[in-house]
């Protein structure tokens, strides 16, 4: 199974690589050590982004779908989480909150994509029918400020968003602050080395194939439209995770975070990244996230404006992503350089051989 690591639909492999992925690994987990409460927060922040991210690099990387529907479910599973969590008493039960508030988002995703799916919508299409549903809910939750708008002992509360929610709990013990930061690592790892074993397996191929040419896929004997609904679901629920997350972390949510502004930014993100590859969706949506939360302490409007110039720059420039151009790069200047090597020993061995003899 692990095999699957390394497999051809993933950039890095190698030992090399796994090295690298071991130092940054131990640098993530050494980081609170060094760094103040409010960093390792803001850190903390920017993991919570990444699932969305990683989700639609597998829905448009490696399945063909652009969907602008990431935070149609990531506000799905936020208000769900925000509802659970107040219903159930908090406490523990937000672990039993976060995991129900996936799976509601994973079932609409499937509602939403088997009737997209078998209705034969793709392309630009679908793009514009998740974008749709996006702002038909962030419209809808701006419309809950009365008190009639709740359900149990939870208010929607309109523009101003929910809160009151517990954040996740296990027992008396919050998991907040540094708890929070190795809690994200975690499933950031768990995460990122699960998808690279779907992408690298049979399932994973069919995918791509998928991607490449539906038809000839079809002609295979495979029923694409299952994949890509697999597909749609599990990318979405990575949005429901980051939704819950989020919704836990800052113990609210608005309809702002759904809306156009908030939908545009994870197209942003990986298609600067680099869609086609997990890791470069991984690195590349973190440095965007730091980035924009910098420029943003000075001008939000500065730092969408960058956004948006960063989106032509990588369509007119580097369609492919900027990281996993530079990603590619290295690794093929690392691997001219091994061959000039391994050559180069090869051309003294021949030469030392006639002396010998």
């Amino acid at each position: 199974m692990f095999k699957l690591l390394d497999g051809s639909q993933t950039l890095g492999r190698g030992p090399t690589f796994w090295s690298c992925f071991l130092v940054v690994l131990a640098a993530a987990l050494i980081y609170p050590v060094f760094a103040d409460s409010y960093d390792v927060g803001n850190f903390s922040y920017f993991f919570i982004w990444i699932f969305m991210a990683l989700g639609l690099c597998l829905m448009w990387g490696y399945g063909g779908m652009l969907s602008f529907g990431q935070t149609l479910f990531f506000g799905i599973s936020g208000y769900a989480y925000g509802v659970l969590a107040i219903n159930m008493g908090g406490g523990s039960t937000t672990i039993v909150a976060l995991v129900l508030s996936i799976m509601i988002a994973m079932i609409a995703a499937g509602i939403l994509g088997y009737f997209m799916i078998w209705g034969g919508i793709s392309g630009i299409f679908f793009g514009i029918v998740t974008l749709s549903a996006t702002l038909v809910l962030a419209f809808f939750l701006g419309q809950t400020a009365g008190p009639e708008w709740r359900i149990g002992s939870a208010r929607l509360n309109g523009f101003n968003g929910m809160k009151g929610m517990d954040p996740l709990a296990i027992g008396d013990f919050y998991i907040e602050g540094v708890a929070l930061y190795y809690v994200m690592v975690a499933l950031i790892v768990i995460v990122y080395l699960a998808l690279r074993m779907l992408v690298n397996s049979r399932i994973g191929n069919v995918i791509v194939a998928t991607r490449e040419n539906p038809q000839r896929a079809e002609m295979l004997g495979y029923d694409v439209r299952k994949y890509q609904l697999l597909t749609f679901i599990i990318g979405s629920g990575l949005a429901g995770l980051s939704g819950a997350l989020y919704t836990s972390w800052g113990q609210f949510i608005t309809p702002s975070s759904i809306g156009l502004p908030a939908a545009a930014m994870p197209i942003v993100w990986v298609a600067f990244s680099g869609r086609s590859d997990l890791t470069a969706t991984l690195v590349g949506s973190f440095l965007l996230l730091f980035g924009f939360q910098t420029i943003t302490v000075y001008s939000q409007q500065a730092a969408l404006v960058l956004m948006g110039g960063l989106l032509l720059a990588t369509v007119m420039l580097a369609p492919q992503g900027f990281v996993l151009g530079v990603g590619k790069f290295v690794a093929d200047r690392w691997s001219a350089r091994r061959r000039r090597g391994s050559k180069l020993a090869l051309a003294d061995t021949s030469r030392l051989q006639p002396e010998e003899t």
